[in-house]
């Protein structure tokens, strides 16, 4: 009986183990499919994140060209005035000469119609009427002079006439290669915004790719680092050029120069302008109907599991894409950041600096003088939509722009 039920021991167990062989059997080619499908997914990820870096590389590089053409066009809009200016000029003074022919040929026709009215209408009439031959002679010779003069004049008028209309010349010549110059780069424009677009519309698939977030997120790290230090080579270069004109002014006070030497093209005073400080609550918006969409100060990206910061907010521009500066300043930089695209930053009265980014458009220049309200830009698009980045800093601190906007 005990050897009965030994066997049958012996055979559960035995069944058991087979049983438990075939499972492991199992899980073991279970655990290799995984494995299988884990290298097959790596792989997949590994060329996705690559294609993603090319896609997000060249949406950069698509949109700093466009930035770069935007300048040149920039430019050209400027030489074609400063060349539309210079012609007019010429033309005025064209005008002032043939002004002054014309009265030259009449107030000699008003001569020849003087000496016809009183009978003397030829040298030798003149020589018969004198009363004697040296009056004649001094007759014939004042004629003769005046005709001469008269000639010469309008010769030399001529003459300036003739050189100017060859410079009027030149000039429109360049002016109408500025305008071929420009018409090329506006269509190179037209093509990069094409592009722009199937890159954006390719960026668009990758939007919660996390290689592409983390990438994004490191750039947006340099380019905050980049308008601190930007910021802080401006205060710098402000401040040298503070002392530099300082430094003159006492030599002009002290009468060891004269004024004609004092030529420095820069105006760093910001007293004429309204004060920022007493702006703080009360600030206009850089854009119409703008929402908040990233905050100031620590940014914590769950997926990732980071802590970013951002030294501004970000504004969701709805409907008007238009960006005012909100106060009275002067342009200190045009830059382009990665992360960031276009970027204006502007001086304002007591050290304060405001920062502008993500700009589709530029309408200003370093060194412009600007008024509260004053147009600068418009807004580009992000990956996110058409939101403008932007940053109030105190010399070298950043503070919460969302304190001084106004409610």
């Amino acid at each position: 009986m005990v050897k009965k039920i030994l066997h049958i021991i012996l055979i559960l167990v035995s069944t058991l183990l087979i049983a438990q062989d075939t499972q492991l059997e199992k899980k073991k080619k279970e655990l290799e499919n995984i494995k299988n499908e884990l290298q097959q997914l790596q792989a997949e990820l590994n060329a996705k994140s690559q294609k993603e870096k090319r896609t997000y590389d060249s949406y950069n590089n698509l949109n700093r060209q466009s930035h770069l053409i935007s300048k040149i066009i920039s430019n050209l809009q400027k030489e074609e005035s400063i060349k539309q200016t210079q012609i007019d000029n010429i033309k005025k003074e064209i005008s002032a000469i043939e002004t002054e022919i014309a009265s030259i040929k009449e107030n000699y026709a008003k001569y020849v119609a003087s000496i016809y009215k009183y009978g003397k209408t030829s040298e030798l009439e003149s020589l018969i009427d004198a009363k004697s031959f040296n009056q004649a002679v001094l007759r014939i010779k004042y004629l003769r002079e005046f005709s001469n003069r008269r000639k010469s004049d309008i010769e030399r008028l001529q003459a300036n006439i003739a050189k100017l209309s060859e410079a009027k010349l030149t000039l429109n010549n360049q002016l109408e290669e500025k305008r071929k110059l420009k018409e090329a780069k506006e269509s190179e424009i037209t093509e990069l915004n094409r592009k722009l677009h199937e890159e954006k519309k390719l960026l668009s698939l990758l939007r919660k790719d996390k290689s592409n977030i983390s990438k994004k997120l490191n750039d947006r790290k340099k380019a905050e680092i980049q308008i601190r230090n930007l910021i802080s080579k401006l205060i710098e270069e402000a401040e040298k050029k503070k002392e530099i004109i300082a430094s003159t002014e006492k030599k002009i006070s002290d009468k060891k120069i004269t004024t004609d030497e004092t030529d420095y093209d820069i105006d760093l005073s910001t007293k004429n302008f309204t004060s920022f400080s007493e702006m703080k609550g009360k600030m206009l918006w850089p854009i119409s109907k703008g929402k908040i969409v990233t905050q100031f100060g620590e940014q914590r990206n769950r997926k990732l599991n980071t802590v970013t910061i951002s030294y501004g907010v970000d504004i969701l521009a709805r409907g008007d894409l238009s960006v005012k500066v909100v106060a009275d300043g002067v342009v200190s930089a045009v830059e382009w950041l990665p992360g960031y695209g276009t970027v204006i930053i502007v001086s304002h009265k007591g050290g304060y600096k405001t920062v502008y980014g993500h700009l589709g458009e530029v309408y200003v220049n370093e060194g412009d003088k600007l008024s509260t309200g004053g147009l600068i830009g418009k807004v580009g698009e992000t990956l996110e939509g058409n939101i403008l980045h932007f940053q109030i800093w105190n010399g070298r601190q950043s503070i919460d722009p969302e304190n001084w906007l106004r409610k």
